[in-house]
């Protein structure tokens, strides 16, 4: 794999520096910074490969920056490395759309093998453009749906971020909560309806029969799944 550059984002300077290089031993080229607000302002500055991001910071918190960094739009992979270990901490990273969430203290080989994964999903998902759904096809760079029935669909950002993470997470159902976060974000006024709503609009463009889906079906109570 090759090097990536990672923010470490770690109030405590001697256990913000062991990260840092524990990160650069297995190969990647890590930045140390120790404020929320400085974070942030390195998030909009430069690209990141991934954040390893603290909760209990001086400036602001960590869930402020994750929460405008998604607001900007910045889809960078989020690792929260925290000693807030309860479930409402848990949950509220999750929705403000944390990738992955460790507790302290910490196995320093479990958090080398979390990055690893979570650099190895984010390429993955970077390198899929173009997918298939039936006799549907998406051009994710160019916002395009060639549809069934020889149309060309043109997608809203909101759209295309909607059909981005039910391909990510193709067969599996993935809950309306979780929709709403990743295609809306935190930053906008979006609630379950207004996702409903979405989906029954692509489902006018990519199903032959929108009332009787075979694609883009809706588990009851849970959310949605493609197929």
């Amino acid at each position: 794999m090759n090097a990536a550059s990672l923010l470490v984002v770690e109030d405590e300077h001697l256990l913000g520096r062991m990260i840092c290089d524990n990160l650069a031993l297995d190969g990647h080229v890590p930045e140390l910074a120790r404020r929320g607000d400085t974070a942030l302002d390195r998030l909009r500055e430069a690209r990141f490969d991934l954040v390893i991001l603290d909760i209990m910071l001086p400036g602001i918190n960590g869930f402020e920056v994750l929460r405008s960094l998604r607001a900007d739009g910045n889809e960078t992979p989020v690792l929260i490395l925290s000693a807030r270990s309860s479930d409402a901490d848990r949950i509220r990273g999750l929705e403000y759309r944390a990738d992955d969430y460790l507790t302290k203290p910490f196995n320093i080989k479990e958090l080398l093998l979390r990055v690893q994964a979570l650099l190895r999903r984010a390429r993955t998902v970077h390198e899929i453009d173009t997918i298939d759904i039936g006799d549907n096809r998406i051009t994710f760079d160019r916002h395009e749906l060639a549809t069934w029935d020889e149309r060309i669909v043109v997608l809203s950002p909101s759209e295309a971020r909607l059909l981005r993470t039910l391909v990510q997470h193709r067969g599996s159902v993935v809950s309306r909560n979780e929709l709403v976060a990743s295609t809306f974000g935190p930053g906008m006024a979006a609630t379950v309806r207004t996702l409903d709503n979405l989906v029954s609009k692509l489902r006018k463009a990519i199903e032959r029969d929108a009332a009787n889906p075979v694609h883009l079906k809706t588990v009851r109570g849970v959310g949605y799944t493609l197929t």
